[in-house]
């Protein structure tokens, strides 16, 4: 009995210990980041106990004994953590994401890194799987709706690169382009750049941030770090490509034949008329209204094609103990919407070595090779389709003297100009081969390990661009013929950085923290161009003969041009980084640059100032369970712009060619007024803050800003020489307010979602310019642009309508159409009514108005995800306003009063009383009066468009059986849905003047990711 009892009290106290001793685990697993690599050293830790193990080279990991109902916790520097219930499971693999909320992160600014939470400037980071879902050959495509503050104007010619602009338009000339740092080179132009290599992208807005660059970062800076190998990792190769298609969206609606004709019929013109009759007679008469003639063409539809475009990528990272490399090829080819030679190709190779010599010494080496082909498409096609009457076909067999194609003449019709743009398109071949060698070598020590570092630089870049542009004979009849001729030129460019730097790290006790920066930079920049054109090409019909000497030596007089320049720069730099107690921040820069484009004042001082609170560091608030991050900044700064027009320095000397009697004589002019430039200044003022809350969920970030170019060079009239040149004579500002906002959030372990919204509104405004006229006059004296005090550059300058005269009775009592009646100007119903600015009744010069600008006084952009399980959905969206266009291609009906217009003209055209009361009759669009530039041909710019829309499903190699690799599909909409109300193919046109602007396609891709 005793015994029994015994055991029955054994068991029943052992049973708990053996239930647990059943239910506890040996749970094996790797953990990977979001790119399919191995962590090694992973922390996996029982939450709330103190067992745990660390993943070894390959992120394998093995944890004993863990109860069946624990949960692990996953983390690894820089990564988000993981909780993971193991719920019986016995194998957990786990993927850990990038924590970009962390204020630890590290950021690229100029010569260096900084933590995030340390950073005084404005700054913003885009991520890897931004750039890489967007298709595009360039890269900074990208940004693109997701950066406040940033402008991006797209291009639709193949291989183009798109308009950027940070801040607004700080400058006259043609100086805009930013400066891009390529793994620490200087770049005008990241168009050789795979937007697969890169691993992280910088915007540096404020001039703060830029400064530490200097003479090259006035308009703002893109810092660009490619991807790199990992030491300790075993070679990870990763395929990355798609393919699609890309067709016209929008496409701009012509007047067709029926509604053409009517409008010749009401213009009354007698010859318009007259050539619809010899249409009907040529072409015969339509069979569904025999009173037009039986052609409609559509000449949009017959010049465009859909394009392919595909990219394909392949790379090979890894390293050892002391390397790591990291090595691919890249393949891109897009074909343009013109249907001709109308394409863009480039093959990258790239490498990227760093090696641990010592404990204490590092080198590295990065070089890309790219070589591109881009066959630029004719654009007069553009225009001349738009021009092009509906009631001339595209071949006309009756047009025999046509050679080598029977292409239709507009002019068999009587019509002055042969109007078809097939021609342009099928005897020209614009070719362009752009190749590139880039390099970047450095050698970093450690001085004082872990305090002192000494690094020099040395980069170079070498670009050869062959540009050959052959126009074949042809003959058209109707005496229309052209001759052979072909220009080519070389272009050879040669530019190399070597820059040193000292960089000190510190931290004194437990509150002060200081880095100091101090270095040195040398610039060397050579440009040779070589040009020459000639004309009879032998052999025209095979391109082997497409070069000079097989064109006649004797029409190459006066068509041979070579020039060369250099330029020097040489800086001297220094930074300050400190804060206290990761709560009050500052960071100061200096740099003195010289520049040898400037003959007077070459050197040039520039300092900055960044200051910064972290106010959520103050002991008030670090208990907030609300409030996890609240930062506070300030920063000024100055910078420097040489990215102008060189000084003279001395008299103007201009090459002059004259006919004496039969005989061309070359020979000069000089004048007394010459260039004599120093620098623009850029000097901004930028107050801002970064916030995130609800455990990092919501973030937002501001800024206000007020951003001034002294100094800016303009084109200054000199009315004694009646001459104009370039001088530093004006004050130009921009100012605005950025904001960002984004919430993100984890429902369970399979589903998560996120969604952003930027906003920006920017002011341009001219503060001051030094012209005796108190202007300046830019575009055509039809067309005209005025920059003016208190208004933007570049503004559209013209008359304000009121409305259309609707019957004579209006016109009899209207005192301002009664005196230009009486001044000889005739004026009939449905002729616009233009606003009388001064009141003193008379329509001139003294009436014409600011009309709007081009640059958006409003941009904004937002972004949508959702994650279940492996599937992946992500939608952004971007939109614009308060900028304007001028519809150039429909207001030179003053040059072109016989071809046809755009169907929104046609229908809604003043045809009677009560018919329109904004658009003018068809007689009216040929007669002067309403052929002043008006707000008629200024019209509004505002666009919203769905930018990208991603469906994307990730398969794990392990859910296979057997040893696979890590497979993603996309399927991907680039610009699938824009809607506007301009009146053209694209309401995105750089410099705001659309005479015959490329039309931005939408993009149709599959994509594939496949990692080993």
């Amino acid at each position: 009995m005793n015994l029994t009892r015994s055991i029955l009290l054994f068991l029943l106290f052992s049973y708990p210990i053996i239930l647990f001793g059943q239910d506890n685990l040996t749970i094996t697993g790797t953990v990977i980041d979001d790119q399919g690599l191995p962590l090694p050293g992973a922390s996996i830790v029982l939450k709330n106990g103190t067992t745990g193990t660390q993943t070894d080279f390959d992120g394998n990991y093995t944890l004993a004994n863990i109860p069946n109902n624990s949960t692990l916790v996953y983390s690894y520097i820089g990564f988000s953590p993981k909780e993971i219930t193991v719920d019986g499971n016995t194998t957990i693999d786990v993927t850990l994401l990038p924590d970009t909320q962390n204020l630890d992160e590290v950021v690229v600014v100029g010569y260096g890194t900084q933590k995030k939470a340390d950073l005084t400037g404005s700054i913003v980071s885009v991520s890897t799987e931004e750039i890489e879902k967007t298709i595009s050959a360039n890269p900074v495509q990208s940004l693109q709706g997701k950066v406040a503050g940033v402008q991006i104007v797209s291009p639709g010619t193949p291989g183009a690169s798109p308009t950027v602009r940070i801040r607004g338009l700080g400058t006259f000339s043609n100086a805009t382009s930013l400066l891009y740092v390529v793994d620490g080179m200087f770049y005008s132009n990241i168009d050789f750049l795979n937007p697969n290599d890169i691993k992280s992208m910088n915007i540096l807005k404020d001039a703060s941030s830029s400064a530490i660059y200097g003479v090259r970062a006035a308009n703002g800076v893109i810092i660009i770090e490619t991807k790199s190998g990992s030491k300790n990792r075993k070679p990870q190769i990763e395929y990355n490509g798609y393919t699609g298609i890309q067709r016209a969206q929008n496409v701009l609606k012509m007047a067709n034949a029926e509604q053409f004709t009517t409008m010749a019929l009401e213009s009354g013109s007698t010859a318009d008329v007259q050539f619809i009759l010899n249409a009907m007679q040529r072409y015969g008469r339509s069979r569904v209204n025999p009173n037009i003639p039986d052609v409609n063409t559509d000449w949009y539809d017959e010049i465009m094609r859909d394009g392919i475009i595909q990219n394909h990528s392949l790379s090979v990272t890894g390293g050892t103990e002391n390397v790591s490399y990291s090595t691919g090829i890249n393949y891109f080819t897009q074909e343009g919407l013109l249907d001709m030679k109308n394409e863009y190709e480039r093959f990258n190779l790239r490498s990227k070595l760093d090696v641990d010599v010592t404990d204490n010494l590092k080198i590295g080496v990065n070089t890309v090779f790219s070589n591109a082909t881009q066959y630029a498409p004719e654009n007069s096609a553009w225009f001349k389709a738009y021009f092009a009457v509906p009631i001339l076909p595209v071949f006309d067999a009756q047009n025999t003297e046509a050679t080598p194609n029977s292409f239709a003449n507009a002019r068999a019709l009587g019509y002055r100009g042969t109007q078809n743009p097939f021609p342009d398109m099928a005897y020209n071949e614009n070719r362009l081969k752009i190749r590139k060698l880039l390099a970047n070598f450095y050698a970093e020590t450690d001085l004082i390990p872990e305090k002192l570092t000494f690094k020099t630089t040395y980069n170079l870049d070498f670009s050869a661009l062959e540009e050959r542009y052959v126009n074949l004979p042809y003959n058209m009849g109707f005496g229309d013929e052209r001759r052979s001729s072909i220009n080519r030129q070389q272009n050879n460019f040669f530019n190399q950085i070597w820059d040193n730097t000292l960089t000190y790290t510190d931290k004194i006790g437990e509150d002060h923290n200081i880095t100091l920066l101090a270095g040195a930079s040398y610039r060397d920049e050579e440009a040779n161009r070589f040009g020459a054109t000639g004309s009879d090409i032998a052999g025209i019909d095979y391109e082997t003969s497409w070069y000079l000497n097989f064109a006649d030596p004797l029409t190459f007089n006066n068509n041979v041009n070579e020039s060369n320049s250099r330029i020097y720069g040489q800086s001297y730099f220094g930074r300050l980084s400190y804060n206290f107690k990761d709560r009050y921040l500052v960071y100061g820069t200096f740099r003195a640059d010289r520049s040898s484009k400037f003959t007077q004042e070459q050197w040039g001082y520039f300092p900055s100032v960044g200051l910064g609170w972290v106010v959520s560091q103050e002991p008030f608030l670090q208990e907030s369970n609300f409030l996890d991050f609240f930062k506070l900044r300030a920063s000024w700064g100055r910078l420097g712009n040489d990215n102008v027009p060189a000084s003279s320095g001395a008299n103007t000397i201009t090459n002059t060619t004259v006919d004496l009697g039969d005989t061309p004589v070359t020979g000069v002019t000089a004048t007394s007024t010459f260039t004599d430039l120093t620098w623009e200044v850029v000097e901004e003022l930028d107050f801002g803050f970064n916030l995130t809350s609800l455990n990092s969920r919501l973030s937002l970030d501001a800024d206000y800003y007020i951003r001034d170019t002294e100094n800016a060079i303009m084109p200054v009239y000199i009315p004694i020489a009646n001459v104009t040149v370039n001088r530093n004579s004006g004050v130009i500002r921009n100012s605005g307010i950025e904001v960002a906002a984004s919430w993100s959030d984890n429902i369970n372990e399979d589903f998560s979602y996120s969604i952003g919204a930027n906003i920006t509104t920017v002011k341009n405004e001219t503060i001051s310019l030094e012209d005796e006229r108190g202007y300046i006059d830019s575009g055509s004296a039809e067309f005209r642009q005025r920059t003016l005090v208190g208004e933007p550059l570049y503004a559209f300058y013209g008359y304000q309508t009121t409305g259309v005269y609707q019957n004579q009775a209006e016109i009899d009592n209207d005192p301002v159409a009664q005196n230009v009646i009486a001044e000889g100007q005739n004026i009939e119903p449905g002729y616009f009514k233009y606003r009388d600015a001064n009141g003193d009744g008379f329509i001139n010069d003294e009436d014409r108005m600011v009309l709007g600008s081009f640059l958006p006084k409003f941009t904004y952009g937002g972004n949508i995800g959702l994650n279940y399980k492996q599937f992946g959905f992500t939608m952004d969206f971007y939109g614009q306003t308060g900028n304007k266009i001028l519809n150039r291609k429909r207001g030179e009906v003053i040059f072109t009063n016989d071809t046809n217009m755009d169907a929104d003209l046609a229908i809604n055209r003043w045809h009677g009383e009560g018919t329109s009361n904004s658009y003018p009759s068809s007689a009216g669009l040929r007669n002067s009066w309403n052929q002043h530039l008006s707000n008629f041909w200024v019209e509004d710019g505002d666009f919203f468009r769905i930018q990208n829309v991603q469906l994307s499903y990730t398969l794990k190699g392990d859910q296979l059986k057997g040893k696979f690799p890590d497979f993603k599909f996309t399927l991907t909409a680039e610009r699938p849905l824009t809607l506007f109300s301009y009146n053209g193919f694209n309401p995105e046109v750089s410099d705001g003047v659309d005479r015959q602007t490329y039309p931005v396609p939408a993009i149709y891709t599959f994509g594939v990711n496949v990692k080993l």
